[in-house]
């Protein structure tokens, strides 16, 4: 059973539509406030959980969700998220933070991980020892950089702290991101608060900072340098 939680009745209405087509059973709430009302008689299953929502969003609500003992893997999604927002999710144990609109393909697997979780593939301990096994395929570079990130720091930001330029934060970026087996940001930081679900550090050694490679210098344009005439040998002198 899958419960989305969405103000707005069009998205409720089509995603509800799509999950049944997949064979999911489905449960719809307007609003954060009428799902916490009927949380504890619904039947068991994931939380599609729209995080910007009147009244009551959804961060609140998975707050109150944490109080009152509900353990269903949970599913944020925003149209208007920013990265602090998404890392309170992550860190408060959301399993995947998704951006409205989104594609088939991003929902099927955010739903398919949180059922794995339900279904009970793998204990907390085990989670988390997996998760630390792919966080050592990182460099030190690489781990800096996810380290800022998981701090709630933009790219550039990233860079500005590290000393580096934009554009080596981007390829540190998506090389961690490939040696990781995932394709957003927030999937990484599933990894990473599974490794570490309280202070959500990235495990391994690193290097205290990262300097950018030495770059060649090249000859000024210009007129070439003329070449001194080689001094004769006075006559007699070999």
């Amino acid at each position: 059973m899958v419960h989305i939680v969405e103000d707005q009745d069009a998205i409720r209405r089509s995603t509800g539509f799509l999950l049944e087509m997949l064979g999911y059973g489905v449960a719809t709430y307007a609003s954060g406030i009428a799902f916490l009302d009927q949380v504890h008689d619904a039947w068991p299953g994931c939380i599609l959980l729209d995080m910007r929502m009147p009244v009551m969003g959804g961060l609140e609500v998975q707050r109150r969700l944490i109080e009152q003992g509900v353990t269903m893997p949970l599913v944020m999604f925003s149209a208007n998220g920013d990265v602090h927002s998404c890392i309170k999710a992550m860190r408060a144990g959301a399993i995947d933070f998704i951006a409205k609109p989104f594609g088939k393909a991003i929902l099927i697997n955010a739903i398919t991980a949180a059922f794995e979780q339900f279904d009970g593939n793998g204990d907390r301990a085990t989670r988390a020892a997996n998760a630390a096994i792919l966080l050592k395929r990182l460099g030190g570079d690489e781990q800096l950089v996810l380290a800022r990130l998981v701090q709630g720091l933009s790219n550039r930001e990233t860079a500005d702290a590290l000393g580096i330029s934009l554009v080596r934060v981007e390829v540190q970026r998506a090389e961690l991101l490939a040696k990781l087996g995932v394709t957003t940001l927030a999937q990484a930081l599933r990894i990473v608060f599974s490794a570490d679900p309280v202070t959500g550090a990235v495990t391994g050694p690193a290097p205290d900072a990262m300097t950018e490679p030495p770059v060649p210098r090249l000859p000024k344009p210009g007129r070439a340098p003329r070449r001194r005439a080689a001094k004769r040998l006075p006559p007699g002198f070999l």
